[in-house]
């Protein structure tokens, strides 16, 4: 049980991290060409189809893992509270993967009948039950640990709802883009911190076989553990909110470092006016 939960966390950091993150730099991107003019998109496609390798390794990845997930339902006798919560992240997985179908035929065939503000309302309604499956059953550190990516999940659903009625609302997207990148790490640490021995809380151990929380020696544990998560979180919110920032601070000295190039090069092909000597 607790090395298949494990699995199961570091494959959907592995999926939310790097999605995050190119949300990011391309969104940011974007708006640093023209801020009057940005639109929030479902999913930026690039021309080149190499870049576009995200969607399609998703695209592929997504049924395996929600099947994976259906096969750890099956095989795994636990209280039903755990075995339950395979088949609930099974469908969740599949949710957002039919969403993604959506925006890859809606960009790829330009359905222009399907806008963007509704697709954002149906990521919006599949985060929202992303919530309300998270840490089923779990109760104490556990629980508390859970809570926290689910308001972590409700932020991703907010910045859509937003998004969906406010595409231009780039600080929308920035927030969305980095709730993901720090659900991924969050979902991460949640794995490490509850499934493993070598990463868990300081007189706590991992959740163990029909287990609903850690088994912590005593109650000055269970309160040392819930302050160090909530540390911990602390510093997640810093490094990716430093990422973000960095990362369009960067981005925009780029940006200016092209455009003073350009205005460079259109000063230095415009030609001298001719001097005529008498």
């Amino acid at each position: 049980m607790s090395s298949a939960s494990l699995a199961t966390h570091l494959i959907a950091s592995l999926f939310l991290c790097p999605l995050g993150l190119r949300r990011l730099l391309f969104s940011s991107s974007l708006y640093l060409n023209n801020p009057s003019l940005f639109r929030s998109r479902t999913w930026y496609l690039s021309e080149s189809k190499w870049k576009n390798l995200d969607i399609y390794s998703l695209l592929i990845l997504l049924p395996i893992a929600s099947f994976s997930h259906t096969v750890f339902f099956l095989a795994f006798s636990e209280t039903p509270a755990h075995k339950f919560s395979f088949l609930q992240q099974s469908v969740v997985v599949s949710l957002f993967w039919a969403i993604l179908i959506l925006i890859y035929v809606k960009e790829s065939f330009d359905l222009f009948s399907v806008p963007d503000n509704l697709v954002f309302a149906f990521a919006a309604i599949a985060f929202l039950i992303d919530f309300y499956m998270t840490g089923t059953g779990l109760v104490g550190v556990g629980g508390w640990v859970y809570r926290i990516l689910g308001y972590l999940t409700v932020l991703c659903a907010v910045c859509c709802v937003h998004l969906s009625v406010r595409p231009e609302a780039f600080f929308a997207e920035f927030l969305l883009s980095c709730g993901l990148l720090l659900k991924g790490s969050w979902v991460m640490q949640v794995g490490l911190s509850l499934y493993t021995d070598a990463f868990g809380l300081k007189g706590c151990g991992k959740i163990g076989r029909g287990e609903a929380d850690v088994k912590c020696e005593l109650d000055d544990d269970v309160w040392r553990g819930v302050a160090l998560i909530n540390l911990v979180f602390v510093g997640h919110v810093v490094v990716v909110m430093a990422i973000g920032f960095v990362s369009f601070g960067l981005l925009h000295r780029r940006k200016r470092g092209e455009g003073s190039v350009q205005g460079s090069e259109s000063m230095l092909m415009h030609q001298l006016p001719e001097i005529e000597i008498e």
